[in-house]
């Protein structure tokens, strides 16, 4: 099986982090998020992972390049990078790695993370993750007939179609097949919004009598802003500490200070005289003093001094010294 990533560019709903790290790799939880969606995804499908192939732009770096190889080899997996030039939809996307897409293979977009127990229906030529949600209106959802096989794809309904949203997760059984139909999108320039999209090979694919089921996630957690990425800190480091995870380094230095859990403190921080938590995520090399922080993202390297922080998000070598309560900065900002 393979896993095929479209990263897109680095992402302008979460700024200022994203001005120096691609959105998919700011850590959630102590991992980046697009480890994160790579390490769940190869646990549901149980399957051998043979390739992970990653959509970036060229403009990431060589430094980005290498730590997405490395989260392939966590996985023994090979990591193949592929670049697109040009932000001209999620169907142009897959093609740019149309080498690898052959046999097995799981797309997912590396902006949505899950949590899911479901077994494959190994009957099915394709599985599309879906979440059943509140309001379908703001989604686009799957259109499923009596047998609960999926034979459409509707964008925002109007009129009720189904409460099962899609979340931007698909298992092909024969990745050449979707391959084709894309390719035939691109050589008749279908385009909606300006874009070639995945949906145009799907449908293509369902006129065709494949069969496409839903895969029902129980958890769907997004990092799209700033106030979802915190949110999605939290419920993940809930799960994390719910299932026996260790989140607290054994180099962390701890002065007068308490840690309420759930917290994830990564290497060599040193707190003092604080109260860390609940939901904290802490990077490596952080120095906490005189100050109480709770539902919060702070990055590595981070000087934090003097502050009372809820649902705040810092970037990596940020300073803060303050009291401010919900903010939002970058790597290397400073705030004093």
């Amino acid at each position: 099986m393979k896993i095929i990533v479209p990263m897109a560019g680095r992402g302008s709903r979460l700024r200022p982090h994203t001005l120096t790290v691609p959105k998919p790799l700011i850590p959630i939880a102590g991992k980046p998020i697009v480890q994160r969606l790579v390490e769940e995804i190869a646990d549901v499908m149980k399957q051998e992972l043979e390739e992970i192939a990653f959509i970036i732009q060229e403009d990431f770096g060589k430094e980005i390049e290498n730590h997405l190889l490395d989260v392939a080899a966590s996985l023994n997996a090979k990591g193949v990078i592929y670049y697109q030039d040009k932000p001209l939809g999620t169907g142009h996307a897959i093609m740019c790695a149309q080498k690898s897409l052959d046999g097995p293979c799981v797309i997912a977009y590396a902006d949505t993370l899950f949590k899911a127990d479901f077994n494959l229906d190994e009957s099915a030529d394709s599985v599309i993750w879906v979440k059943q949600v509140e309001n379908p209106k703001a989604y686009g959802v799957v259109e499923l007939n009596e047998e609960k096989e999926i034979t459409g794809l509707v964008e925002k309904p109007q009129e009720f179609v189904s409460d099962l949203a899609v979340i931007g997760i698909y298992y092909f059984k024969q990745g050449e097949v979707l391959k084709a139909e894309l390719q035939k999108v691109l050589d008749n320039n279908i385009i909606h919004g300006g874009e070639y999209q995945i949906n145009d090979g799907i449908k293509a694919m369902m006129e065709k009598g494949m069969k496409f089921v839903p895969g029902k996630v129980d958890e769907w957690m997004d990092c799209g802003n700033k106030n979802i990425t915190v949110d999605t800190n939290n419920r993940m480091l809930q799960f994390l500490h719910k299932d026996g995870h260790s989140l607290v380094a054994e180099s962390v230095t701890i002065k007068n200070s308490e840690i309420i859990p759930p917290c994830y403190i990564g290497e060599d921080v040193v707190l003092k005289n604080v109260t860390i938590g609940p939901n904290v995520s802490l990077g490596d090399g952080c120095v906490v003093e005189d100050a109480t922080i709770k539902n919060s993202l702070i990055q590595s390297f981070a000087t934090i001094k003097n502050a009372n922080l809820d649902n705040a998000m810092i970037g990596n070598h940020a300073t803060f010294d303050g009291n401010f309560t919900s903010v939002s900065i970058g790597d290397y900002s400073e705030l004093v």
